[in-house]
């Protein structure tokens, strides 16, 4: 079985320190004690020990479903603050969602755009060298270029964000007639 098929795989560029998993990695807890993991980012809604503050974690959940009108952007500059705070201190941070394919990817994606300027397609790039099988679904996948347009702080005041919006809720209304 190859490496990337792995329920939790390092990133490149943060080897040990920078990790992106699937649900089974964050409530394994060998895999978050073998890895030091010190900081989760859960995307989504299922529950994980992380949850309970007496775990010892420091744990950041972003409850988006992965469905491409889903707003992840809002909440990126949050979650890359996280992960850039967690390991300017020292410490391990997993980012996971259900599968580790889409979600979880996004979130590290936008992470390695933010810290190293570069753009989204790259910053996939860099993901896929350890993890081959993430698959962004397409919403995401465009929120990570307005990442970049938004100069990496989309907020509920900034154009390219509200227009964003504005065309998605448009789009769902559309979807309901």
């Amino acid at each position: 079985m190859s490496s990337s098929w792995r329920n939790i795989n390092t990133i490149a560029g943060h080897e040990g320190r920078l990790f992106l998993g699937a649900l089974d990695s964050a409530i394994a807890p060998r895999t978050l004690s073998d890895r030091r993991i010190t900081h989760i980012v859960s995307l989504g809604t299922e529950p994980i020990p992380a949850d309970n503050p007496a775990s010892g974690f420091q744990h950041l959940r972003i409850p988006v479903e992965d469905v491409d009108h889903a707003d992840l952007l809002i909440h990126l500059p949050a979650a890359c603050h996280f992960i850039h705070n967690a390991l300017g201190h020292g410490g391990n941070v997993l980012v996971h969602c259900v599968m580790g394919i889409s979600r979880s990817a996004a979130v590290i994606a936008a992470y390695l755009m933010y810290s190293r300027r570069i753009p989204p397609m790259e910053a996939l790039d860099v993901i896929r060298q350890t993890r081959e099988q993430i698959w962004i679904n397409p919403g995401f996948t465009e929120q990570l270029v307005l990442f970049e347009l938004c100069r990496y702080a989309p907020s509920p005041s900034e154009g390219i964000y509200v227009k964003w919006r504005q065309r998605i809720e448009r789009s769902l209304k559309t979807q309901r007639i």
